[in-house]
């Protein structure tokens, strides 16, 4: 995946990403504080930061926070969306060049984007900006794709109309984790999230997502056809509307970078 590409693909969907991207579990935090030493005196590098959704969550546990996002749309949605924090600092950087000066953070995570980085370039960079003894975390939201009838239908949607589904999907190059630790030890844990969504609320997420075909391609209308069809199949009565679920497994690594 070229790096400007796997940079300008969220561009036009920066708002659905804001509204309808899961978060992680508060679990992830405890991790780090149980296992990393993790205190609110901590400088953290957030690559990648997009909108700020683990951000948030770093900003809002007491961090200073360096928010490192390449795309302008969402960086410039980040700045607005966190502009109440005064640790927060947005910088206008990649994985692989992050500007941030040598030795001057004591955390590194990447939520949801590790996958698009130059995994030897982003791995000397992170090793020159960390800290001795600091820590490299990196989390994804996996999408669970056959643990209910839904997720089952919902899966092949993404087959069928996915503009390049199959190569992007990230539940497929987490085995690369290994390419960032090597040859240092690392950790993983895993927990169970879930959003639930009424249609508009689902029709978002799908199409906050890089490999779903913009309103000027020819799969676009089959494919929303497709997902009100299968969400009327599975949706449950909740209240006075139809709700269906997306389960996650929040997959975590962290270790010391070598």
């Amino acid at each position: 995946m070229p790096a400007s590409n796997a940079t300008s693909r969220f561009s036009d969907r920066v708002e659905n990403y804001i509204r309808y991207r899961p978060g992680y579990p508060s679990d992830v935090l405890r991790v780090l504080e149980q296992e990393c030493g993790l205190t609110p005196a901590d400088a953290i590098a957030d690559i990648a930061s997009g909108t700020g959704i683990w951000t948030r969550m770093l900003l809002e546990h007491g961090n200073p926070v360096f928010a490192v996002e390449p795309n302008a749309e969402m960086r410039q949605a980040g700045e607005r969306i966190l502009a109440e924090f005064s640790q927060f600092t947005s910088v206008a950087g990649t994985a692989e060049a992050t500007t941030l000066p040598d030795r001057s953070v004591d955390f590194i995570t990447a939520a949801q984007a590790a996958h698009w980085f130059d995994r030897a370039r982003a791995r000397s960079e992170f090793v020159r900006i960390l800290k001795p003894q600091g820590w490299l975390v990196l989390l994804w939201n996996e999408r669970l794709t056959d643990s209910t009838p839904f997720l089952h239908d919902y899966e092949q949607l993404l087959l069928t109309y996915g503009t390049d589904y199959e190569e992007v999907r990230h539940e497929r190059t987490t085995d690369a984790v290994n390419e960032f630790f090597d040859p240092a030890p690392f950790q993983e844990r895993a927990f169970a999230t879930r959003q639930e969504f009424d249609y508009a609320g689902l029709e978002g997420r799908l199409l906050s997502s890089s490999y779903a075909p913009g309103p000027e391609h020819p799969k676009h209308r089959p494919m929303l056809r497709e997902l009100r069809r299968i969400f009327e199949q599975h949706a449950e009565l909740k209240g006075h509307e139809g709700r269906v679920a997306v389960e996650y497994q929040t997959r975590m690594y962290y270790g010391r970078l070598s």
